[in-house]
């Protein structure tokens, strides 16, 4: 199920695909540079994925207290770019996981070169928290296509085109949200649907949508932003202001921020019940 629901007038060449684990949707003007794009991202995929024994992830993991192991250029950029977030956010986005299956271990993370080594034994990484948005980045960065949408999950990248695109609202199913973008964007979504897997500060809090110009940074600040409790977030998102933000609340209220509003030319709440 995608948790950011989409929409647009015609979708010349629209495939639903599967990959990490959900659904994705690629929607480009040629089917050879769907497929090709497809493909791409299963490379990632397999790359990245903790749960693919053959992944250069899960290989960092086995090798933990071992051995450093070479990477490719993709999962080096990745891990660089996840502990750039660790210390933008003060370590409410973390990738490490010590023995005990919490996070809290990235002074055991050890990148030199294309070498990559976890210095204690049980520590290990998990891009859950990145890899969708990397890999719908990455996959836009490496078509040519001059327009299109790419989507994984609660993870999407829009160039070159306006679209409708909706948000998910977490109380009652349904819309909570309609926009149309003024301009190229990336949108992400994190919150405890069905298993409370994101440890969170603030209880009211129930989903959270970041809207910026990066899939990388937009999927990985999602997972931090809603991790925070709302004084972290708004003293967070003074300090970036290019980041927009749009936070739902139990109570069915919710908050955006004027970043948020400037990468959309419309926003409309359906009606409800």
């Amino acid at each position: 199920m995608l948790l950011l629901l989409f929409a647009t007038l015609s979708f010349p060449v629209q495939r639903l695909f599967y990959l990490m684990g959900t659904y994705a949707v690629i929607d480009l003007p040629a089917e050879e540079e769907v497929y090709r794009t497809y493909r791409y991202m299963r490379e990632i995929e397999r790359k990245l994925s903790s749960y693919r024994e053959d992944s250069e992830i899960s290989l960092i993991n086995r090798k933990a207290g071992v051995e450093p192991v070479p990477v490719s250029p993709e999962t080096l950029e990745v891990l660089k770019k996840a502990v750039h977030i660790y210390r933008l956010t003060w370590g409410s986005f973390d990738i490490t996981r010590n023995d005990a299956g919490r996070a809290g271990a990235v002074q055991d993370l050890k990148i030199e070169g294309n070498r990559v080594f976890l210095k204690r034994r049980g520590v290990s990484l998990d891009l859950g928290g990145i890899g969708k948005g990397y890999a719908v980045e990455m996959a836009y960065r490496n078509t040519s296509a001059e327009w299109g949408f790419l989507g994984i999950a609660g993870d999407m990248k829009v160039w070159g085109h306006r679209r409708v695109l909706g948000v998910k609202d977490p109380l009652r199913g349904g819309i909570f949200l309609l926009m149309v973008n003024a301009r190229d964007l990336c949108l992400s979504t994190s919150g405890n649907y069905h298993r409370r897997h994101i440890k969170v500060k603030d209880p009211q809090l129930v989903q959270l949508t970041v809207v910026f110009e990066d899939c990388t940074f937009a999927d990985a600040l999602a997972t931090a932003l809603f991790s925070m409790d709302r004084e972290q977030r708004r003293r967070f998102l003074s300090e970036n202001p290019g980041v927009g933000v749009l936070e739902v609340y139990r109570d069915g209220s919710f908050y955006v921020n004027g970043s948020f509003l400037t990468y959309f030319t419309s926003i409309l709440f359906p009606e409800g019940d």
